[in-house]
């Protein structure tokens, strides 16, 4: 045999056992990653909300920084609520310079709610805090002088649905959760946006498979910070937001330190409660990846390697494997690449996309595996974690 016959063959052996690896991670990912792409099985829309015969006190906490162009439409939700008990807003401006607090206040004053309305102007930011973190913890120390059970924390760019307090506490009560969390619907209509806002959905959910959050046995632990309902109770037993004050991924966190100490928690999506912050460009969403991804990762160098040795055996290699001259290596790939769309196509039609969009997940995945070097080399370099102006990771 010669030395190209031999080269042949370890070509073609090599392209059968990647092109099998690479099916059977997705088999995998498919039936075994607690459904995770399956979207019904925690779509809270779908869900009809118990009445209560008394609906507890809420005060809802909203970290605001430099958010001018939408805090008072967010305001305005959060006063449109159709709740029966107690609820204040609690609007903390963490040292913005626009008018995102005069901004706030006139938003009460057209609901004719100013009094339910409470502006707090942060602190210093003091070392060792992310500043939403702190913002949070200001809103709280606001709100613990009244009677609130529980503290609803959303971000200053969500319109809420006026039901979606209600539905948070119905579930919260009769399900008695201690963390309730929403993920919202984001933008999609720029073409970035559309390539990949599905995608993030998609492999946060892969991180965080629902069912496994709610799966007290389970140590996966997950929420989403612009829409989380927390008891207070449950934010005392953990210690306060001073216990995760230093961190980046600060939902997760949160949710996995109430699971710690023996809470309930659940994680849903809606499409009924909207991101209003639009990324119009890549660059946009790169930024959004690249701040909290080499975070999740732990900051290890290992960590990020293996992770894109498996995001290209994963979603890159049945794509080029796919136009391969070999039968057994085209089938493979392709059946590969059918199964990556069929599971995604459940994000994709969750944001009203084409199903036309499924099999451009591999194209999302290059992307998103490009910002998490790009989280990695800004931490390295002293500027991880960016937002607002903020290093909030920065590299000891």
């Amino acid at each position: 045999m010669t030395c190209e016959a031999i080269f042949l063959n370890i070509a073609l052996l090599s392209a059968i056992f990647l092109s099998i690896l690479s099916l059977l991670i997705l088999v995998i990912l498919t039936f075994f990653r607690g459904a995770f792409w399956k979207l019904q099985a925690f779509n809270d829309d779908l869900v009809p909300a118990e009445d209560l015969t008394e609906w507890p006190a809420i005060a809802s906490i909203v970290p605001a920084r430099n958010e001018a162009a939408t805090i008072g439409k967010t305001v305005e939700s959060l006063l449109g609520q159709e709740y029966a008990g107690p609820f204040r807003v609690m609007v903390v401006d963490d040292h913005s310079d626009d008018a995102t607090a005069e901004l706030a206040r006139r938003a009460a004053e057209k609901m004719q709610a100013s009094q339910r309305v409470t502006v707090v102007t942060a602190r210093e930011l003091p070392e060792g805090w992310t500043g939403k973190l702190w913002a949070l913890q200001q809103g709280v120390e606001a709100a613990s002088a009244g009677s609130a059970e529980y503290f609803w924390f959303t971000d200053a760019d969500i319109v809420h649905a006026p039901d979606t307090l209600r539905r948070l506490v119905s579930r919260a009560e009769t399900k008695k959760l201690d963390l309730t969390s929403l993920m919202v619907v984001l933008q999609v209509k720029s073409f970035a946006e559309r390539l990949l806002m599905p995608a993030f959905l998609y492999f946060f959910l892969k991180l965080y498979p629902p069912r496994w959050i709610a799966d007290a046995s389970s140590r996966t632990a997950g929420a989403a910070g612009g829409c989380v309902l927390l008891r207070r109770p449950a934010l005392e037993r953990i210690g306060g937001v001073a216990t995760i004050r230093s961190e980046v991924i600060d939902d997760c966190a949160l949710a996995r330190a109430v699971k710690s100490s023996g809470g309930a928690i659940w994680m849903g999506l809606t499409r009924n409660s909207v991101s209003l912050r639009s990324y119009d460009s890549f660059g946009e969403i790169r930024d959004l990846i690249a701040r909290t991804a080499f975070t999740q990762l732990g900051y290890s160098g290992v960590v990020l390697m293996g992770t894109l040795l498996g995001m290209l055996i994963t979603y890159a290699v049945p794509v080029v494997l796919t136009f391969s001259a070999r039968p057994v290596v085209w089938r493979l790939s392709l059946a590969a690449w059918a199964l990556m769309a069929f599971t995604y196509l459940p994000a994709v039609r969750f944001y009203g996309l084409s199903p036309l969009w499924a099999p451009l997940l591999p194209a999302a995945a290059a992307f998103y595996s490009y910002a998490t070097c790009l989280s990695a080399v800004r931490y390295w370099l002293g500027r991880g974690g960016q937002w607002k102006g903020r290093a909030q990771a920065a590299r000891p």
